[in-house]
């Protein structure tokens, strides 16, 4: 189904300005940026769903690179194809570009100004609340849906990352392997995505 030139220039345009507010308003790291795209492309344009969310943060995720742009890159290709990937990955990575460059040029000021220490420190604080809140809603999700083996290996993989400080790559190597293994797709969603 091929779009017509003027909606195709709509969806590119929502999609350069989603991804450049969002990444504008990303403080604290990459996860922050998922509750903000998960409110942004399930939530208000409902272009994706909940669960295609989650498959798209967990291949962001384990992909190299930063997840704000892996989960960029893959919205953009999934609503657009390579041009899209490309729209937002530009969308993403103009804000805190923009951001650094006037940083860089006035670092001097900031780095011994105390009132931009303390609203960073404060900023930390938030950034932890709202990835709590991706966990939270990430794993309410799991737990409804009572995928119970997800969540013994949601719960397994946190406890070998706390208590035996294993590297997250091989974490993530080894929970993929795991699902490759044991974990089939239902044979009725997969007829009902193919209709």
């Amino acid at each position: 189904m091929k779009r017509e030139p003027e909606s195709r220039i709509r969806l590119f345009l929502t999609l350069m300005l989603s991804t450049f507010k969002i990444s504008a308003f990303t403080f604290g790291g990459g996860y922050v940026i998922v509750p903000l795209m998960q409110k942004k492309f399930v939530e208000e344009l409902k272009w994706i769903d909940e669960e295609e969310m989650l498959d798209l943060v967990a291949i962001a995720q384990s992909s190299p690179g930063p997840i704000a742009i892996n989960a960029s890159l893959l919205i953009g290709y999934r609503m657009a194809g390579i041009a899209g990937a490309i729209t937002t990955a530009f969308g993403t990575v103009m804000p805190p570009f923009i951001i650094m460059s006037v940083v860089s040029v006035f670092y001097i000021a900031f780095r011994d100004n105390r009132i931009v220490s303390a609203v960073l420190k404060a900023m930390q604080a938030a950034v932890a609340a709202v990835i709590l809140d991706v966990v939270i809603n990430m794993a309410h999700n799991i737990i409804k849906d009572r995928r119970i083996f997800s969540v013994l290996i949601m719960i397994s993989a946190f406890a070998v990352s706390v208590v035996f400080n294993m590297n997250v790559i091989f974490i993530v190597l080894i929970c993929g392997a795991i699902g490759a293994l044991f974990m089939r797709p239902d044979k009725d969603t997969t007829k009902e995505k193919t209709k």
